[in-house]
C-alpha cells in the first residue's frame, strides 16, 4: 500500500496521501506507476466517451481526452517537457541547462514542444474516436500506461540523479532491473489485451505502440542522461510525454 500511495500521490493529483518518501517505498512507488498511467488513462476515456455520448463530435471528445491526463497530473509532465526542452535547447554545459530548467518562465523550445505535442495528442486522438469511441478509449488508456511505464524503466537501477533533491533524486535507481523488465512484460500483455477488443491483429498493433513509445522515452532518457549527467523530476515529465505522444502516433499509422 505504501507504493501504491507514493506512485498515486506523486504521479497523480488524486487526494492519496503519501505516507513514507524512503527508498523503498519509491521502489515500490515506481513499480506501481502503470497502474496509476492506468486511471488516468480510464478517466481521460471516460471524459471522451462522456462528450460523444451527449451529442459532440470526436474533436471535442479528442481534446477532453488529452486535457485529462494533464489536468490529473497538474499539468507536470507538460511543464517537465517544456522545461527539458529548453534545456536541450539551449545548448550549454550540463550546470547551466540545469538552471534554466528551474526557471519558471518558459522559453521558445518549451513552448514549441508543448504545442507540437499537445497537437499530435489530440489530432490522433480525433482520428480515433472518428473510428468509434472505443478506439479512443483504449488508445487513451494504453498511451497513458506506457507514458508511466517509461517512468518505471526511468527509474532502474544505474541510472543517476542529475541534482541531489527533488523527485528525480528520490526515485533515481531505485528500480532493480529484472523487477522493471517484469512490470514492463505486464504491462505489454495488458496493452495487447486492450487492443484485444479489435482482434488478433490489433492486439499486436497496441503492444507494438507501446513498445515503440517506450523505446521513444529511452532515447530521450538516452540523450538526457549524457547531456545533464543524471535525471530530474523535468526529465521524468518529458518522458511520460514523449512516451504517451508516440504511442499515439504509432497508434494512428496503424489503423
Amino acid at each position: 500500500m505504501d507504493g501504491i500511495r507514493f506512485a498515486f500521490g506523486t504521479l497523480t493529483v488524486l487526494p492519496v496521501r503519501v505516507t513514507r518518501w524512503d527508498r523503498e517505498a519509491a521502489r515500490s512507488g515506481m513499480l506501481c506507476a502503470p497502474l496509476a498511467g492506468l486511471v488516468v488513462g480510464l478517466c481521460a476515456a471516460a471524459a471522451g466517451g462522456l462528450l460523444l455520448l451527449l451529442g459532440s463530435g470526436p474533436l471535442l471528445a479528442a481534446v477532453a481526452s488529452a486535457a485529462v491526463p494533464a489536468a490529473l497530473t497538474r499539468g507536470l509532465h507538460l511543464d517537465g517537457l517544456a522545461d527539458v526542452a529548453d534545456g536541450l535547447g539551449s545548448g550549454k554545459p550540463a550546470e547551466d541547462a540545469l538552471r534554466i530548467m528551474k526557471q519558471s518562465d518558459i522559453g521558445p523550445f518549451g513552448v514549441i514542444s508543448l504545442l507540437f505535442v499537445l497537437m499530435a495528442q489530440t489530432a490522433v486522438l480525433f482520428q480515433l474516436y472518428g473510428e468509434s469511441w472505443a478506439h479512443g478509449a483504449v488508445a487513451a488508456a494504453v498511451s497513458a500506461v506506457a507514458a508511466r511505464l517509461a517512468l518505471t524503466l526511468a527509474s532502474r537501477a544505474g541510472v543517476p540523479a542529475a541534482r541531489p533533491e527533488g523527485l528525480g533524486a528520490a526515485v533515481a535507481g531505485v528500480v532493480p532491473v529484472r523487477s522493471a523488465l517484469t512490470v514492463a512484460a505486464l504491462a505489454m500483455a495488458a496493452c495487447a489485451g486492450a487492443g484485444l477488443t479489435f482482434g488478433p491483429y490489433s492486439a499486436i498493433q497496441h503492444a507494438l505502440a507501446a513498445l515503440a513509445g517506450l523505446a521513444a522515452a529511452q532515447l530521450l532518457l538516452r540523450h538526457c542522461l549524457k547531456r545533464f549527467g543524471g535525471v530530474t523530476g523535468d526529465v521524468f515529465g518529458a518522458l511520460a510525454e514523449t512516451a504517451a505522444t508516440a504511442t499515439l502516433v504509432v497508434l494512428a499509422w496503424s489503423l
